[in-house]
């Protein structure tokens, strides 16, 4: 099981962290020593200083693939769920800075956070599907699916070129502006629409 991460996927967020607008999907991967579900805490680490939180809709493969035709895309995932891409922002700035690959920001333990997932059936418009993220029940992030630069159909016919997509790949599909600071107490609730999916503490 792979996690696939895209970056730079909506705008807005691509030009609060001074990023270029990407022309093709930019893509990495967590292991699965990542995963954090079930609404446990997520415990800060002790090497960084700066972790931040970045909603995300997150697609679960359902069969194997390679080179996948944007048109057929559609056949390769049945269900949709919401993540957090939890990043150490200041590795990743350090990494950058030295020119340096920063996997040390994006792979540590529980930093994917996952949610259950809904069968796909049970969304009116994929291209419509609004999600939020509240911290201590503020909302600081919010989008709608057809902000993303690259849809969900383009991204696994682009990510099929080079990686096989096998069943129970998970895609993150990038996160919008508002991405923030977490600290110890700090409350992260996820939504789809009105629906509650993931609600967990920061210790």
């Amino acid at each position: 099981m792979k996690i696939i991460c895209i970056g730079r996927n909506y705008v807005d967020h691509a030009k609060e962290l001074n990023n270029e607008v990407p022309k093709q999907p930019v893509f990495f991967m967590k292991p699965d020593s990542a995963i954090l579900k079930g609404n446990k805490p997520f415990f800060l680490p002790d090497f960084s200083n700066q972790i931040e939180y970045e909603v995300e809709l997150v697609v679960k493969i359902n069969r194997l693939g390679k080179n996948i035709g944007k048109k057929f895309a559609h056949r390769y995932y049945n269900e949709i769920g919401l993540g957090i891409d939890f990043t150490a922002r200041d590795l990743q700035h350090e990494c950058k800075s030295k020119g340096l690959p920063w996997e040390l920001a994006k792979t540590f333990d529980q930093s994917a956070v996952l949610s259950p997932f809904i069968p796909k059936e049970e969304f009116d418009d994929l291209n419509n599907i609004e999600f939020s993220l509240q911290k201590n029940g503020e909302q600081v992030q919010h989008a709608i699916s057809n902000e993303m630069i690259f849809g969900i159909d383009e991204l696994i016919a682009y990510v099929s070129q080079f990686v096989t997509l096998k069943i129970g790949d998970m895609i993150f599909t990038g996160t919008p502006a508002g991405v923030g600071r977490v600290d110890i107490g700090d409350r992260l609730t996820g939504f789809i629409a009105e629906r509650k999916m993931f609600d967990f503490e920061v210790r």
